[in-house]
C-alpha cells in the first residue's frame, strides 16, 4: 500500500517543513504511547498540555524503557510486553527499585545474535532520566493511580553546576583556520575532496550562519530559501516553542548564502519533491539531516584545532564559540542573550566567564626549558 502524502493547510504564515517537522515528533510520540498501558491516558494528556514537545518525547522514550527495564530486569512485573504492566504492579514500585534502574543506566549492554552493543549515560543523561521517572510517580501520585509519592526517595545526581564546567568553544584564530579549510580544501582527505568540490559553498555559508549567530542545529537545518528577504537585509528562524525571529544579514552571511544559491545549490529538477524550498540541500537533492550537518561541523572544527575527526566539535561548540566572540569583542551580555534566545542572562554570563585565552597567557610565562636553552 503506497504512502500517504501529507498535506499541510494552515492559516498561520508558519512554513510547511516547521510544522512537518512538528508534526513527525507528534506521531513518534503517539507511536510510543501505543506501546504504553492503556491507563496513562491522563499522562499523555498531562505531558501534551505542560512540556515542550521534544521533552515530551524524551519522557515518553524514558518512560518506555523504565517499564521494559522492569519486565526484562526484574519480578516487579509478570507481563510480557510493556502495555500488559498492570497498574497494581506499578503500585509497587518503591524508590530502591528507581535507584536500581538508574544506576543499570550507567552502563548496560543489549545483545543481538552477531553483536553486543554497550551503553553509557553521563550523569547529565542519568539526570534526565530520573527527571522523567519522577515526572512520571509524581503524576500517578497526583491522580490517585499510586497510593504514595515515592519520588523523595529517589537517590540525587551530581550534575556539573552552571560554571562549574569549561565550556567549550574554537578561538578566533581556529575560526579562521576552520573557514580556510572551507574555503580552499586544505587538511581534507583526497576522499573528502571530492565531495568538497561540490559542497564547498554549502558548507561554507553553514559554518559563517552557526558562528555569526550562533544558530541552534534545529534552526539551521529548518532554513528556507523563502525565508531570505535581501532586500530587507534579514531573514526568518523558529526558534524554541515555535516563536519566530527576524535575524539581520551582515555582508559576510548575504555574500556566501548567495554565492551557494548562484553557484552551487542544486537545479529544480535535481530537487526531492517537497524540499523545493529548503536552504540547504545534499548531494541527493532532499533537505539535509541534522546528521549530515553534525558531521561536516565535526569534520572542520577537527581541522581547525589539529585533532581527529572524532574529536570534532559539534554544531553547539559552535553556538558556544558564536557566544565567546561576541562577548569578547565587548558586545553586552543582554544583547548577546537576546541574539542567542537565551530565556536567561545568567545562560549567557556563563560565556561571559570563560577566559578563553587565559590558560594560554598564564603558562607563557612558565617556558622552562626555553629559559634552559636560553642561558
Amino acid at each position: 500500500m503506497a504512502e500517504k502524502q501529507i498535506q499541510i493547510h494552515s492559516k498561520g504564515d508558519r512554513p510547511d517543513n516547521i510544522i512537518r517537522h512538528e508534526n513527525d515528533l507528534y506521531i513518534q510520540c503517539e507511536e510510543i504511547e501505543k506501546e504504553l498501558p492503556s491507563y496513562l491516558r491522563g499522562y499523555f494528556i498531562y505531558l501534551k498540555g505542560n512540556v515542550l514537545l521534544n521533552t515530551r518525547l524524551a519522557y515518553l522514550h524514558d518512560v518506555r524503557f523504565f517499564m521494559q527495564y522492569l519486565i526484562e530486569q526484574t519480578d516487579l512485573t509478570s507481563a510480557g510486553s510493556i502495555s500488559d504492566i498492570k497498574l497494581e504492579e506499578l503500585q509497587n514500585v518503591q524508590a530502591v527499585d528507581v535507584n536500581l534502574f538508574l544506576d543499570y543506566c550507567r552502563k548496560y549492554k543489549v545483545e543481538t545474535d552477531n553483536t553486543i552493543y554497550i551503553y553509557e549515560n553521563s550523569n547529565k543523561s542519568l539526570a534526565r532520566k530520573r527527571s522523567s521517572v519522577s515526572v512520571f510517580f509524581k503524576y500517578l501520585y497526583r491522580d490517585g493511580l499510586v497510593n504514595k509519592n515515592i519520588t523523595d526517595g529517589f537517590d540525587p545526581i551530581k550534575v556539573p553546576s552552571p560554571g562549574e564546567k569549561e565550556i567549550k568553544a574554537l578561538q578566533d584564530d581556529e575560526v579562521m583556520i576552520m573557514l580556510d579549510a572551507v574555503t580552499s580544501g586544505e587538511g581534507l582527505t583526497d576522499h573528502e575532496r571530492k565531495y568538497w568540490n561540490k559542497t564547498k559553498l554549502r558548507d561554507k555559508a553553514i559554518l559563517i550562519l552557526f558562528i555569526t549567530y550562533g544558530l541552534r542545529l534545529s534552526e539551521l537545518q529548518q532554513l528556507n530559501i523563502s525565508s531570505f528577504n535581501f532586500n530587507r537585509g534579514e531573514f526568518k528562524i523558529y526558534r524554541k516553542r515555535g516563536k519566530e525571529s527576524i535575524m539581520p544579514l551582515n555582508k559576510s552571511v548575504k555574500s556566501v548564502i548567495t554565492d551557494y544559491l548562484d553557484n552551487e545549490r542544486p537545479t529544480e529538477n535535481k530537487i526531492a519533491a517537497g524540499d523545493e524550498d529548503a536552504l540547504f540541500l545534499s548531494l541527493q537533492g532532499t533537505r539535509m539531516t541534522d546528521r549530515q550537518i553534525r558531521q561536516l561541523v565535526k569534520k572542520y572544527t577537527a581541522i581547525s584545532m589539529h585533532t581527529s575527526r572524532d574529536a570534532g566539535y559539534s554544531p553547539h561548540k559552535l553556538r558556544a564559540t558564536a557566544a565567546t566572540s561576541l562577548i569578547g569583542r565587548g558586545n553586552s551580555i543582554f544583547d548577546v542573550a537576546a541574539l542567542l534566545d537565551h530565556e536567561q542572562v545568567t545562560t549567557t554570563q556563563l560565556y561571559a566567564r570563560q577566559k578563553v585565552n587565559v590558560k594560554r597567557d598564564l603558562v607563557k610565562d612558565m617556558e622552562w626549558e626555553e629559559e634552559r636553552k636560553e642561558k
